[in-house]
């Protein structure tokens, strides 16, 4: 009895040990080699290139004069964005268009020579295409250095590469369109507003010219000076003349011959001056061929107008300065903020395949096997105590 007894306690606890294994193979091990076998057999090798790319300023510090250089201010570093506005492009439908029509991305990625789980279903959308592209294209960006890393996944190293420097060549012309665009849109309204102040100040010259010539004048100015030169040249004869005047009064009769001479002197030298003062002040004869309010100017008004002209001419002229130097500014604000996608690392045409990393993924594959495994074990034991 003791024999029996014992024999059927080894049974069972066989067959306690053959129903813990049996799930346990079924659950773990039988996936383990069906994954092993696929990541090892099946899975087709995908072939990594990657390209190193960082965006630059201008240094315009070290091309500028130090005039041009304190007028601008000095230099302004370029910003993260920039380097995620090159990422936003690369995950663009643009440069996913671009791609497909150019190299034919779907072809390459549908191709039914590669396995079924690696490659995008031939029947798949625009939308399915980019979240495979999004996958298989990868750009990182260093936070310290700013240098953008693109790294591209194909099933061939040579088609990988192909992409990646496709990837390469249309962000820079992206970047360099950009900021061209951007620095001619700057350039355009002050080169508006340069060409406005340049047609007034030759329109205020043309005018001052016009005038002169008109009048004959070649400096109002001046003359209008020399006017009252010799018109104060005048008064003070007459002022000497009347002091002598008296003196012969007080001396002699004022019928005496100097008397007579003198005072006839200062009549003549009185009307001289009646004269030069009515020439400021006298207008000119109609001139047919002068402007309706040029007609009958005198020399006071011809003076003034000339003022006028040659005062509008001074504004034009300071506008035309102020605007040429906003004009520089503006054309050296702009070429710092030109930018250019420089290559720190060329594509690199990969000669191992980098996916899929068999032994990292079948060790993960087993590791959470292995948890879900055990934490179903965990709930059914659990399930199994509450029914008691």
């Amino acid at each position: 009895m003791a024999d029996i007894s014992t024999f059927t306690a080894s049974q069972n606890k066989q067959k306690i040990k053959s129903m813990m294994l049996r799930p346990f193979i079924l659950l773990v091990i039988i996936p383990l080699v069906l994954f092993s076998f696929y990541q090892l057999v099946i899975a087709s090798p995908r072939y990594l290139s990657q390209a190193q790319l960082i965006i630059k300023e201008p240094d315009s510090m070290s091309t500028l004069d130090p005039a041009m250089a304190l007028l601008t201010g000095f230099g302004v570093g370029s910003s993260s964005s920039d380097t995620e506005l090159v990422k936003a492009f690369v995950y663009s439908n643009d440069m996913l268009q671009y791609l497909e029509s150019n190299f034919d991305l779907r072809a390459h990625y549908t191709n039914t020579d590669y396995d079924m789980f690696s490659r995008l279903d031939s029947d798949a959308s625009t939308e399915d295409l980019k979240d495979y592209y999004k996958k298989h294209i990868e750009v990182v960006i260093d936070d310290k250095s700013q240098v953008i890393s693109v790294q591209v996944q194909a099933f061939q190293p040579e088609f990988a590469m192909t992409i990646n420097q496709a990837i390469v060549n249309r962000a820079e012309w992206y970047i360099n369109e950009i900021s061209h665009r951007l620095a001619e849109e700057q350039l355009s309204f002050v080169k508006k507003e340069f060409e406005l102040v340049d047609e007034k100040l030759r329109s205020a010259k043309s005018q001052l010219l016009g005038f002169q010539q008109r009048h004959n004048l070649l400096d109002p100015t001046a003359e209008g000076m020399a006017f009252q030169q010799i018109t104060y040249g005048i008064e003070a004869q007459i002022a000497a003349k009347r002091t002598q005047l008296h003196l012969l009064r007080n001396s002699m009769s004022a019928n005496a011959p100097l008397v007579i001479q003198a005072r006839s002197e200062l009549e003549s030298m009185e009307d001289q001056l009646s004269r030069q003062r009515g020439r400021l002040t006298q207008q000119r004869e109609d001139d047919p061929s002068l402007p309706e309010d040029e007609q009958n100017l005198s020399v006071s008004q011809l003076l003034a107008k000339f003022g006028e002209y040659k005062i509008d001419m001074e504004l034009a002229l300071n506008a035309y300065m102020s605007s040429q130097i906003s004009l520089e500014k503006s054309r050296i604000e702009a070429y710092r903020q030109l930018k250019f996608l420089v290559t720190v690392e060329s594509s690199t045409l990969a000669q191992d395949a980098k996916y899929p990393d068999v032994t990292y993924n079948i060790a993960l594959f087993f590791v959470l096997n292995i948890l879900l495994f055990g934490i179903g074990r965990i709930l059914l034991a659990t399930v199994n105590e509450l029914r008691r």
